[in-house]
Order: C-alpha cells, then structure tokens, then sequence
C-alpha cells in the first residue's frame, strides 16, 4: 500500500488574497528527502486540478526539513470575493496530505 503525505509531514496553511500558502514540515529529518520528490509543482498542480488556476511554487526550506508551496488563483478571486466554503485555503493544505508519497 502506498505511503501518503499525511504518513511523513504535517501542514499549516493560510492565504493572502487569491494566494494559498502551505508550509509541509517533516515529521523526521528522515523523511524530507520523501519530501523533496513527492512535492513537486506539477504533482500538486495535479492534484488540485482546476481547483488552483495559477501557477504552483514550491520552495526547499533546506535548514528546517520543510517546504513552502504557493498556489496562486487558489481561493477563487480570494476571502472577500469567493463563494467557496474554504475561503483562506486551510483545507487546501489540508487535501496535500492526500499526495502519494515517491519512494
């Protein structure tokens, strides 16, 4: 059976307008290389499929064992404008952890 995120890392995650941020903290130093290729822009892209309509980021926090993802036209013209249920993204870096983890 295949390792999902939710196995290795923890995420927080909040918005700045029509931009969702999730940070993904391993949960052992051990397993941030997993980290490393199993969060990629186009597999988080994948995931979210037209749900994020902008590009997707993904910065190595090398000294924490984290990484930074940024979504952008993730939240549907933002807080105040969207008519989505999760209007600051937390469950956007909450279906992350539903990523397939690359051995």
């Amino acid at each position: 059976m295949a390792r999902l995120l939710r196995d290795i890392a923890y995420v927080r995650s909040g918005d700045k307008g029509d931009v969702v941020n999730v940070g993904v903290i391993a949960r052992q130093p051990g397993d941030y290389a997993a980290l490393l290729r199993s969060v990629t822009p186009e597999r988080v892209k994948a995931l979210y499929g037209d749900h994020v309509r902008g590009a997707v980021s993904v910065y190595r926090l090398d000294n924490i064992d984290s990484l930074n993802v940024v979504m952008q036209k993730a939240l549907g013209g933002g807080a105040t404008r969207t008519l989505r249920l999760d209007q600051t993204g937390k469950a956007l870096g909450s279906a992350l952890l539903r990523l397939e983890v690359v051995e």
